[in-house]
């Protein structure tokens, strides 16, 4: 739908709501997608879910590893539901239609969520950090009102940083066509579709995209490379074993999340063909969240337990 405004002797058509295309395709592939994608949201919110309830819920999970841990779970529901549902909601609707509005606030919060994340997984790093390279400082610099500040920090952090983008993108004057082949707002078609190139808008959105990815990106490695040295120079074989056990699933996680999003927000928008951004971006949004769980919880010991001991306790009460 477009409303019109008179210019001179020029009617100008603007846009007020988009089309997203999604994955389009015969009914039966749309059903296929829909059952696919229902199936993997259900499992994410039951295995993110799962880990906020055991570290709750169980005392011995009530430290700093495991505090972060826990809000981490809770940030991917959120992240999840920033998209997924509307995703589904488009697969089986015939416009497909989703409001001006709706557009740019799915945006915000997808990409607000996102950048949390990014914050969270170099805390974790920064966790790690401590946990090896300085275990005699851990107690008293990890306590547990400095795990509050940080997630409130990363979390606020987190949702005050695109709005400037958002609002330059949402303030382009989209006059032309309003199909966007994609299946959430991304700024690569929207800005596709304004009506005048807007470069100076394109290198704010970039600049932050870049800065948002490689600041906590380059954090992590730091922390990392301090853990590296500190456990080849000082700790024994079965001590670096150990060591690097604790960090393996973190760092999948880390590859996971970040490789995803260079390929999609760093990389010039324009050299990235429609398939490919619709694939990568179903990864990080959907895929990447239900692995975290199966990656970074699941195979963790003391997780295991908590589960067990909370899901037996379920079991009980009922």
């Amino acid at each position: 739908m477009k409303s019109s405004d008179q210019v001179g002797n020029t009617t100008m058509h603007f846009v007020t709501e988009f089309v997203l295309l999604g994955f389009p395709g015969q009914r039966k592939m749309q059903n296929f997608f829909f059952s696919l994608i229902l199936v993997v949201c259900l499992l994410t919110l039951l295995g993110n879910g799962a880990i906020v309830c055991a570290v709750k819920w169980d005392r011995q999970l009530h430290t700093p590893t495991y505090i972060f841990l826990g809000n981490f779970a809770f940030l991917e529901i959120w992240y999840v539901s920033s998209t997924v549902p509307n995703m589904l909601v488009n697969i089986l609707s015939d416009t497909k239609t989703i409001s001006f509005t709706g557009c740019f606030l799915q945006f915000y919060f997808f990409f607000s969520l996102g950048t949390t994340e990014g914050f969270f997984l170099s805390v974790m790093a920064y966790d790690r950090y401590l946990a090896i390279c300085r275990p005699l400082h851990y107690p008293s610099i990890m306590t547990g009102k400095f795990c509050v500040i940080m997630v409130c920090v990363c979390s606020v952090t987190g949702f005050l940083y695109y709005p400037i983008p958002i609002i330059r993108i949402s303030q382009l004057p989209f006059c032309g066509s309003n199909i966007i082949d994609h299946f959430v707002c991304d700024p690569g078609p929207l800005f596709a579709l304004a009506c005048i190139p807007a470069p100076s808008t394109e290198l704010i959105c970039y600049t932050f995209n870049s800065v948002i990815i490689f600041g906590p990106f380059l954090s992590i490695l730091g922390s990392y490379t301090l853990v590296l040295r500190a456990v080849l120079c000082v700790l024994s074989g079965t001590g670096q074993t150990k060591a690097f056990s604790t960090c393996r699933s973190h760092l999948m996680v880390v590859s996971l999340f970040y490789g995803t999003l260079m390929v999609m927000h760093v990389s010039p928008t324009s050299g990235n063909p429609a398939q490919m951004q619709k694939t990568v971006t179903l990864v990080y949004s959907a895929v990447t969240p239900l692995l975290n769980p199966v990656v970074y919880s699941l195979q963790n010991k003391d997780m295991k337990d908590a589960l067990k001991k909370v899901l037996g306790l379920r079991i009980n009460q009922n």
